[in-house]
């Protein structure tokens, strides 16, 4: 079989066992589990330049707890998985954009890169793993012009944390996930002033402990209830009119409030990505809106499976990499065994959300919430007269450990990145090797963004020894390699 390609000229179309489309955590680990059952010829579709997928850019901590039992940022979270990548030679090609998928008796798979052009790899199964994108200013039906400094929080965190350039100097940030969240952070730790983060619920999206960490922590106010009606500006960003919204999410008339800036960012949900999927046949789920499966993660067309954000919006990295394993796992029993009776639909079990709400008369000198693990437990955290603590609400030992070091010497972890001369890429990602005290934040931050290293940098390669005067260094969690 052949296919036209540019210039006249023909190929044969490829073949392989297993294609997986989308080199993300789900992506490798759909790969590595099929390789582990026996499928040796498989191949990873990515259209970025590396793999890896969003975890590149997602430099703060709190990957990795369940998969690795260790916290990891998400670079090495990625790298974990690159590694296994490279160890068992599995083939993967970058900077390809995969434009159609055909399943049935035998899959066919068409994508297009500069060193190819368009081609074709006719397989045995296929894994979709294309992972979400950001909902957009279209949908929020924000009324105002469109200049300059509107960013979706995503597209700000790849600015600031892959190519190392600031969206802004004055931000505010519309929704309370965790994405927001945490660029409320990064935006500040970069010497940005962020004016607020405003979310249209009466409750946060995202986790207790990212509102402590990444709000409380830099005195950055949350306005619940309240959502952007108006964006100020024709070139750039001006400023914009926050109001409050009744409990039907309607603005409520002269609650209106200016609020000066040159950067908007909206963390406002994410969106399967799913186009190729709807292209290929399969039925869909307008509940999760990713495709309909079976217990196998098979979906509707034959020979094709799905899973990741792909298949409904995850919460946790570590779910992620795990669904992805299962469905490795069973298109590798399709392609050995055959096809199975496809069944009958079966959702993924979704987490239910959980409201993000602390009490409004929480005494924050003794009540504590604790960032050890997505939980977020409020504790009750007093020192009695004789110097021994009284501590309860806690539902593990993280929780004791924490409260007590957060009255007498609260300590954090600080992540960013460090620019990198003569490498591919112009940053590094880095952490502190362990907690520095809190008060060293700001002092840590400067030195790290005075400091320039030389390519090529390796994962836990030393960066900084010593940072803000304590005996902590600044450790890479990235790789960059020499031009």
């Amino acid at each position: 079989m052949v296919y036209p390609a540019p210039g006249g000229r023909r190929k044969p179309v490829k073949t392989a066992d297993l294609v997986v489309v989308g080199g993300g955590p789900a992506g490798m680990a759909a790969a590595l589990a099929a390789y582990e059952k026996g499928i040796k010829d498989i191949l990873i579709l990515e259209r970025d330049g590396e793999l890896g997928g969003i975890l590149n850019q997602c430099i703060h901590n709190g990957f990795g707890l369940h998969t690795f039992q260790e916290e990891l940022t998400g670079p090495e979270y990625a790298v974990r998985y690159i590694d296994l990548m490279e160890e068992k030679k599995l083939p993967h090609l970058l900077n390809t954009m995969v434009v159609d998928v055909q399943g049935g008796d035998s899959c066919m798979v068409t994508a297009m890169n500069k060193e190819l052009g368009m081609f074709q790899i006719k397989a045995k199964a296929v894994v979709l793993a294309m992972g979400c994108r950001e909902r957009s200013r279209g949908a929020m039906n924000i009324p105002g012009y469109r200049p300059a400094g509107i960013y979706s929080a995503g597209t700000a965190q790849r600015y600031v944390n892959i190519e190392g350039r600031m969206p802004g100097r004055e931000a505010v940030i519309l929704g309370s996930g965790d994405i927001g969240l945490i660029m409320a952070r990064r935006m500040t730790l970069q010497g940005a002033k962020v004016k607020m983060v405003a979310e249209i619920m009466p409750y946060s999206g995202g986790l207790k402990r990212n509102i402590v960490q990444c709000l409380d922590d830099f005195g950055i106010p949350l306005k619940l209830s309240h959502t952007v009606t108006e964006i100020h500006g024709k070139e750039r960003v001006e400023g914009v009119t926050v109001s409050r919204v009744d409990e039907h999410l309607n603005p409520v008339s002269g609650t209106e409030q200016f609020v000066k800036c040159d950067t908007l960012l909206l963390s406002c949900g994410l969106i399967p990505e799913n186009e190729l999927s709807r292209e290929a046949g399969a039925l869909m789920d307008e509940v999760t809106q990713g495709p309909v499966v079976n217990d196998r993660l098979e979906t509707t067309v034959r020979g094709i499976f799905a899973c990741g954000n792909v298949l409904h919006v995850h919460d946790l990295v570590d779910n992620v990499s795990k669904e992805a394993k299962a469905a490795g796992e069973f298109a590798a029993d399709y392609i050995l065994y055959g096809q199975r009776e496809w069944g009958e639909a079966v959702r993924p079990k979704i987490p239910a959300k959980t409201k993000c709400t602390l009490p409004e008369d929480r005494d924050t000198g003794s009540q504590l919430i604790c960032i050890g693990c997505p939980v977020g437990c409020l504790i009750t955290a007093r020192r009695k007269e004789d110097g021994s603590f009284d501590i309860s609400g806690n539902t593990c030992g993280k929780g004791e450990a924490y409260a007590r070091s957060e009255m007498m010497a609260p300590v954090r972890t600080v992540t960013s990145m460090i620019r990198v001369e003569g490498g591919f890429g112009q940053v590094v990602p880095v952490k502190t090797k362990s907690e520095i005290p809190k008060g060293k934040i700001r002092e840590c931050m400067e030195e790290i963004k005075g400091t320039v290293v030389k390519a090529p940098v390796r994962v836990g390669d030393v960066l900084i020894q010593g940072v803000a005067g304590t005996s902590i260094s600044v450790i890479a969690t990235g790789n960059v390699g020499a031009v």
